[in-house]
């Protein structure tokens, strides 16, 4: 029996947005769907079924708490809701005119010369620009115009 997923993948190239993802069902076993968006952040390792269950068929969640007394088992603390925020707010201001970012003009050449110069060589891959897309958006443009997305506090 053919396993599209498994035959093909990767579906993005490591240089651009990611556009497609392979769905994945509560298990995290593919649906053999391919999904026209980006995937949203979750913790999701997809495992291979075993062949022979034993015991209950449902897994238990695990408690991610590093001993820092922030999560139980009734209340957990949700990094993903955070970053598919954070995710989100990028976006928008990424699609902003340059003269709207809110940014040094060293820092605006830095952007444009990753996100459009034709690179020779070595190019960076999109999550390595966005990696710092989000630095730069959490240092210099979410504190003066996205108030509305930190939490209580303040970043940490």
């Amino acid at each position: 029996m053919a396993n599209p997923f498994f035959e093909h993948p990767i579906l993005n190239s490591p240089y651009d947005c990611p556009q497609r993802h392979w769905e994945l069902d509560k298990q995290g076993q593919p649906t053999q769907q391919i999904l026209e968006k980006r995937r949203r952040a979750e913790f999701i390792t997809p495992i291979p079924k075993p062949k022979k269950r034993r015991g209950s068929a449902a897994q238990e969640n695990i408690i991610f708490d590093e001993g820092q007394g922030i999560s139980t088992a009734k209340q957990q603390y949700d990094p993903t809701s955070v970053i598919n925020e954070i995710r989100s707010h990028v976006d928008q201001w990424r699609e902003l005119a340059p003269n709207l970012w809110q940014v040094t003009p060293e820092t605006a050449r830095l952007l444009q010369h990753w996100r459009h110069h034709k690179f020779s060589g070595v190019r960076p891959f999109f999550c390595q620009v966005e990696a710092v897309e989000t630095a730069i958006w959490l240092s210099a443009s979410a504190s003066k115009n996205w108030k509305g997305c930190a939490p209580k506090g303040g970043w940490r």
